[in-house]
């Protein structure tokens, strides 16, 4: 725990053992010429443990996977260069991890790197060291540290870049590379790797005379984020060693950081039970700076890649003359999302020169966007954009802030990028072919889709952060969150009874199960297994606090689960994860009402608006908004009769009275209502020259609506919402297009 971080338990102790046990094999098969086994100290450590529980017990296990270790030395017995044994060493445990240990792949964010991408961040972090430092990446004192090395990647194609000069090789291997890598399975990859290219190119400096093993000292398993929240480190009587090289490594002046940070952001189910852990003092130094000064959802600066960027920011500043290079390929998220605004403006402070290289590939997108997007330079291992990012901080800079941008281009599929890559060969390529962009951030600290400034002075369809702000409707709610969809939608009624009612029962027997036994906390007592249970942050709260469910099979209800797809939905203030203020809009999920939806902000794709009379789901607009023709609030003893029917709601407008007389003044001598003013807004968000027009601006905040010109204008365009709407809504039953299907000669 010391070495890693608190939140290791004993499963993660045991898969560690596991994985020690399949790997050492694999490296005699390997590597047999070195001896890793012996010399790493993690590895002795581990087969320490192993001895005292007996291993012998383990060879059972063992003799299972003898077919495993007989391909892999099949395959490794025709690999003479080192270069072809890292390929396939690192093709093993990239599948490896992803089959056999996928909760701690989702976890980690484990997504390696192609070597085009390592190569160009090594030769523009020489190049930047050159120009702004005098400086190599051989000179002595420059220290370089990746903080998540992975396989080994970015230091085993440093020692190959041909950058550090023979006479300057065993001085920076020795003392001046540092590497920190959390999963032991690609912690031994990693080393043994840098060794053996180490040792190749220490044979070839000498004319081919062989020279000593020699371990690398620089690399150590632990958790980078963790290892700088405690000021001392404890000396685990386990791992001396590594506990000595964590202090060490502390101490240094750190001036390159380069990397390929972990992209994950949290699990996709929480029954995986793989959420990543707490870091406080990195989170508060993000709450300090990126969030401070972000105008937008801030949960997304809590990501991997983010932490990442703030520690390594925070990293070249601790020591020394306050001056370094943070060199990392990330998800480009940050480069132009709404929440990150903020980030983009403590970049700009931080550091005086900032390349960007922007590689696209984002698959979150759809139609002609998603076909310019096209490939992704780490193929199918992630759906985001991705970025290299060359960050100087250089205090004697006569610019400080200098954004330097190139677009990759559209329409590149994995390879054309990686061709791309390996042809600039580094960010010096890009500026010989003119090839940098410089941006000028606006005041909203916007570098890419910058907005249209007209659209500020229309009034806002809706705003939940300015109280005092002049918006159309009264209030509005998110798309429904049930966290459990696979469970609670679904096109028969009866399978909503039968799947909801099973989760209610398992999970109130776990509840008593809990509370009969109070020797262990209630975590004890959760069932993970997804065929019975779909967990979720807010019902583990609950669990823990003892609230029972309740099931009624009178909360199932008609809901709308994307565009033109009706379903049915268990409605429920427990079940539901969240509701948001829906209950507002559909108290019981059977009132007539009407609601405009659309795109939350910094939600992907084009804007599109859609009506419907049914509760929705917040998914298919990622982060839906929902604009109500009505609002509900429960009935009072003095609203009498004015409480709508029997349900015991009172109903009002959604649209407020100030909307309505904003507009009502734009047209004095017509009479508008708030019907009319509803329909009005559906058909302008489905005007092209509206959407086309502030495309930038729908990107970053929710709709504005102008006044059009005239009042012709006006009404027509409230007539055609008024239709559209009509044919959204009632899909199922309008009238047919008339079509003639004409059968064909196949």
């Amino acid at each position: 725990r010391d070495d890693l971080n608190p939140s290791v338990s004993e499963d993660d102790a045991i898969e560690m053992l596991a994985q020690h046990i399949i790997t050492k094999p694999v490296f005699d098969a390997m590597f047999e010429e070195y001896s890793f086994a012996e010399t790493n100290s993690i590895a002795g450590a581990l087969d320490k443990v192993l001895n005292a529980i007996h291993a012998k017990s383990l060879e059972g296990e063992r003799e299972t996977l003898e077919r495993f270790y007989s391909s892999v030395k099949r395959r490794a017995a025709g690999l003479k260069t080192v270069e072809a044994k890292q390929k396939v060493i690192v093709q093993l445990y990239d599948k490896f991890f992803r089959t056999a240990f996928p909760a701690m792949t989702q976890k980690l964010g484990i997504v390696y790197t192609p070597v085009e991408v390592v190569d160009f961040i090594i030769h523009s972090v020489n190049d930047v060291l050159k120009s702004e430092f005098d400086q190599t990446l051989g000179s002595r004192g420059v220290h370089i540290l990746d903080p998540f090395t992975g396989t080994g990647t970015f230091i085993t194609r440093l020692l190959q870049s041909g950058l550090i000069k023979p006479e300057e090789l065993e001085h920076k291997y020795k003392h001046e590379i540092h590497a920190n890598e959390i999963v032991l399975l690609a912690y031994y990859i990693a080393a043994i790797n840098i060794e053996a290219v180490y040792h190749e190119i220490a044979k070839e400096n000498t004319g081919g005379v062989d020279v000593p093993y020699t371990p690398f000292d620089g690399i150590v398993l632990t958790d980078t984020f963790q290892l700088y929240e405690q000021e001392k480190d404890m000396i685990a009587d386990l791992l001396p060693d590594n506990s000595e090289r964590r202090t060490a490594q502390k101490e240094r002046d750190i001036r390159v950081i380069v990397g390929n940070p972990p992209y994950s952001v949290g699990q996709s189910s929480d029954n995986d039970n793989a959420s990543n852990v707490d870091y406080p003092e990195l989170k508060r130094s993000v709450q300090n700076t990126y969030v401070k000064y972000s105008t937008g959802n801030p949960r997304s600066l809590y990501d991997s890649y983010i932490l990442a960027l703030r520690w390594a920011s925070n990293r070249i500043q601790e020591k020394g003359d306050d001056r370094g290079i943070v060199a990392f390929v990330s998800s480009a998220g940050w480069v132009d999302s709404n929440a990150a605004d903020g980030l983009r403006k403590c970049l700009l402070d931080e550091f005086s020169s900032l390349y960007i290289f922007h590689l696209r590939g984002n698959a979150r997108t759809a139609g002609e966007q998603r076909r310019k997007e096209k490939g992704n330079v780490f193929g199918e291992g992630t759906r985001t954009p991705i970025a290299i990012s060359i960050l100087v901080r250089n205090p004697d800079a006569a610019e400080q802030g200098k954004i330097l941008f190139h677009d990759i281009g559209d329409y590149l599929d994995q390879k054309e990028k990686l061709a791309i890559v390996r042809s600039f060969k580094s960010l010096a390529g890009i500026s010989e072919k003119k090839g940098w962009r410089i941006i000028t951030p606006d005041e909203h600290n916007d570098w890419l889709n910058q907005v249209d400034r007209t659209f500020e002075k229309y009034w806002s369809i809706g705003d939940k952060k300015d109280k005092q702000a002049s918006t159309v409707f009264d209030n509005y709610s998110r798309g429904i969150a049930t966290n459990r969809d696979a469970w609670a939608f679904n096109s028969s009624p009866n399978s909503v009874a039968v799947n909801m009612l099973k989760l209610a029962n398992n999970y109130n027997a776990m509840i008593d199960s809990s509370q009969e036994d109070k020797t262990q906390k209630p975590d004890a007592f959760m069932n993970n297994d997804a065929t019975q249970m779909c967990w979720s942050w807010v019902l583990r709260e609950k669990f823990r606090k003892g609230v029972r469910a309740e099931y009624n099979a009178d909360r199932i209800i008609p809901a709308m689960y994307r565009p033109f797809s009706k379903q049915n939905l268990y409605y429920d203030g427990f079940l539901n994860e969240n509701r948001y203020l829906f209950p507002k809009l559909f108290p019981t999920g059977r009132e007539q009402n009407r609601i405009i939806t659309m795109k939350g902000v910094g939600g992907g794709g084009d804007f599109n608006a859609y009506m419907t009379n049914a509760v929705y789901c917040l998914q298919p607009n990622h982060g839906t908004q929902c604009f109500p023709l009505k609002l509900y609030e429960p009935a009072s003893a003095e609203d009498g009769l004015f409480a709508s029917g029997e349900t015991g709601y009172t109903e009002r407008d959604g649209i407020s009275d100030a909307g309505q007389k904003h507009f009502q003044d734009a047209y004095p001598s017509e009479q508008i209502s708030k019907e009319d003013l509803f329909y009005y807004i559906y058909g302008l968000l489905h005007s092209p020259d509206y959407s086309e027009r502030f495309e930038n601006n729908l990107s970053k905040e929710l709709p504005r609506i102008p006044a059009v010109k005239t009042a012709a204008d006006f009404w027509a365009f409230s007539k055609a919402g008024r239709a559209l709407g009509d044919l959204h809504v009632n899909y199922e039953t309008v009238e047919p297009y008339p079509v003639v299907i004409k059968e064909g000669s196949l």
